[in-house]
């Protein structure tokens, strides 16, 4: 397996994203594609969404790319995959690395990069989050409209600044509206982890405005959107952040909540992908 690029530590954005053009060059090698039309990357739990996604065709071990490192979070797996949606050929990533684990921000992004630099120009964020909004149920998909970053961390490292107003792109959004018009949208605070908020944290987090916290999206956004793609973030409710709090939270009672909904999670990513 290989190691993680040095260098996206030292050069900052240009060379984060010449890392990631050499990994893209190798991926399509490798896959023999000329390109993709779309990048999902499955946050915690997603695995099983891959199923009912689409037509699976080539799987690599992303180890195998340069630049890339193999998460260690649960719930997350070493795996890229190309799957068929229609006539659409995605790369699905089947997990992601988190600073939380001791990598960098550029080494968080360089999946999200490597993707746009194959020529997909539509990226898929999933992920898990607590949710601030009482009318929002765990096992719920919930579009995110917006985000707040609060990892202290940036992708971006130089002169030039991105505008974030649209982050989460309006048509994308009103895409997955109409694969399924009862989904709610909110605003997700992006934490570092691995700890849990204290409950003065998440009383802060909604006076904010944040309606969903969790620890990836906001840098991987970011990212997609300097190199110009448009980005849709769908995060499923893993648990009330705000309620009682029956029994202690741990990593694997939030996984179960996005394992449990997986396959209905994947049909509706198939819905969205199908309407691009």
């Amino acid at each position: 397996m290989s190691e993680p690029t040095q260098d996206l530590t030292v050069t900052g954005t240009a060379g984060a994203k010449e890392g990631a053009a050499v990994a893209a060059s190798e991926l399509l090698t490798r896959t023999g594609a000329d390109g993709y039309d779309a990048v999902v990357v499955l946050g915690s739990g997603w695995a099983g969404a891959a199923d009912a996604l689409g037509v699976a065709d080539i799987e690599i071990d992303v180890g195998d790319l340069p630049g890339f490192v193999a998460p260690s979070a649960a719930g997350h797996a070493s795996l890229l995959r190309t799957v068929w949606v229609g006539a659409k050929r995605v790369a699905v990533f089947m997990g992601r690395v988190h600073l939380y684990e001791g990598y960098g921000p550029l080494q968080v992004t360089h999946a999200v990069r490597t993707g746009v630099a194959t020529g997909a120009r539509t990226v898929v964020l999933t992920g898990s989050a607590g949710s601030m909004r009482v009318d929002f149920s765990p096992g719920q998909p919930v579009v995110v409209r917006d985000h707040i970053n609060l990892t202290g961390e940036s992708p971006l490292v130089g002169p030039d600044f991105v505008d974030l107003t649209t982050a989460y792109s309006p048509r994308l959004r009103a895409v997955a509206h109409e694969a399924d018009p009862s989904l709610a949208e909110g605003v997700y605070a992006a934490v570092r982890g691995p700890a849990f908020a204290t409950p003065a944290e998440l009383g802060l987090l909604r006076l904010s405005g944040a309606d969903l916290v969790g620890t990836s999206m906001a840098l991987e956004t970011i990212a997609a959107v300097e190199m110009g793609a448009e980005v849709l973030g769908l995060s499923v409710v893993s648990n009330d952040a705000v309620g009682p709090v029956h029994g202690m939270l741990s990593a694997d009672r939030l996984l179960g909540m996005a394992r449990e909904h997986a396959p209905e999670l994947g049909a509706l990513l198939n819905r969205i992908l199908l309407r691009l």
